[in-house]
């Protein structure tokens, strides 16, 4: 499973609303000036995250779109599903080998746990585990 632009961007856009959140709206030409995106591509992947309830849009001269939820709440698999659809590698339905198709399950369900387990919180506050690891030893 490869994901687009749609999924990379809208998460692009949800960390954006979630580093603010509590701050007011945020305009989707804010967000793609800071990120150097399309705003019209943006724009397009903002209707389906508010048809899903996880973003609301404010209207008036300082609108935007704001989080419908706190950042702990919205997991990058509710992002993923919404602009990607199902997560599954292959269309393991029409597999005939039951171990092939037990392989592509648990590859679904892998990354469905990782998706499912990584909220925006935990994006926006994700800090490298191995600059911190790294020691420079002089002899």
């Amino acid at each position: 499973m490869k994901i687009s632009t749609k999924g990379r961007y809208g998460l692009t856009i949800m960390m954006e609303l979630a580093a603010k959140y509590g701050e007011g709206p945020i305009s989707l030409k804010s967000i793609a000036e800071k990120n150097q995106l399309s705003e019209h591509y943006l724009e397009q992947l903002i209707a389906p995250l508010r048809n899903a309830g996880l973003v609301k849009s404010i209207r008036g001269a300082y609108g935007g779109y704001v989080l419908s939820r706190e950042a702990s709440e919205i997991t990058a698999g509710d992002v993923i599903r919404v602009l990607e659809g199902p997560i599954s590698p292959v269309d393991f339905t029409e597999e005939d080998d039951p171990a092939k198709r037990n392989l592509w399950l648990r590859i679904r369900d892998g990354i469905a746990n990782v998706l499912d387990s990584t909220t925006l919180l935990d994006l926006i506050t994700y800090q490298e585990q191995d600059a911190a690891d790294n020691y420079m030893f002089y002899i």
